[in-house]
């Protein structure tokens, strides 16, 4: 038996290869094909579908501290009648204790030897100021002091302690008047009250610019610059300026 193998005849050969490189070819194109779709049909859908409108940026979200701000409303705008604007408490005493702490002031400091008195320096404005914003114990028996001496008044005399004359007051005030140390004032309430609103209206009116100045204009030494209290704040330019031109007017007339 023989067992060689015929040869391929050259056309036969030739077919094949031309079968082959056709088969390729057609494979390339349908893969070429198969990734072209995708891309078509994106491009067709997208030229369907509406483009939608430019996003916005928002607002970020409330922090802590601006929560609950989304939720206020502004309020309505409506007229404001001028008088009725800042109206505020303008004094911590009442009018009638107000009335009596300037009668009190007047009679245990008037003005003495070319200095200013009490009421001349405003002491009673600046005790009115200085209370109110003191301890409460303090702005107690200062309001305690003052009801018991219009009331005294009344019964002693029937009139308000501030239309009481010199001796009348007198008679209210002398018998609670004490000789005490310092920080240890006396321990019965009203008299207790008498001693320090005596010491009080006469530290204010000796630390005061009214008195600085008349011991200026008397040519004596000023105290040194916020050595005495002001009703506001200071400028102290001009504070200095005008003390300097009064000693030195002083000195020209000496």
């Amino acid at each position: 038996m023989n067992t060689s193998r015929r040869p391929i005849p050259l056309m036969q050969r030739r077919d094949f290869v031309k079968g082959m490189v056709a088969a390729s070819m057609a494979a390339k194109a349908a893969m070429a094909q198969q990734a072209q779709t995708p891309a078509s049909s994106a491009a067709a859908a997208a030229q369907q579908a509406p483009i939608p409108p430019p996003r916005v940026p928002l607002a970020p979200g409330p922090v802590p501290w601006m929560e609950g701000l989304m939720e206020l409303k502004p309020l309505p705008i409506v007229p404001v009648v001028p008088d009725a604007i800042a109206e505020s408490k303008k004094h911590f005493f009442t009018e009638t204790q107000l009335a009596t702490l300037r009668r009190f002031c007047q009679l245990l400091m008037p003005p003495l030897e070319g200095h200013p008195g009490a009421m001349e320096a405003g002491t009673p404005e600046f005790l009115d100021f200085l209370i109110g914003i003191s301890p409460p114990d303090r702005q107690e028996m200062y309001r305690t002091g003052l009801d018991r001496l219009e009331a005294e008044a009344k019964a002693k005399f029937g009139l308000a302690f501030d239309h009481a004359k010199d001796e009348q007051a007198d008679k209210i005030i002398r018998p609670w008047l004490r000789a005490w140390m310092p920080d240890h004032p006396p321990a019965e309430q009203f008299a207790r009250f008498i001693n320090i609103a005596h010491s009080d209206i006469r530290f204010a009116t000796e630390n005061s610019q009214a008195w600085s100045d008349a011991e200026l204009d008397a040519g004596m030494a000023g105290p040194q610059m916020d050595a005495y209290w002001y009703p506001v704040d200071p400028d102290m330019k001009r504070e200095s300026e005008q003390t300097a031109a009064r000693i030195a007017d002083n000195k020209a007339h000496a």
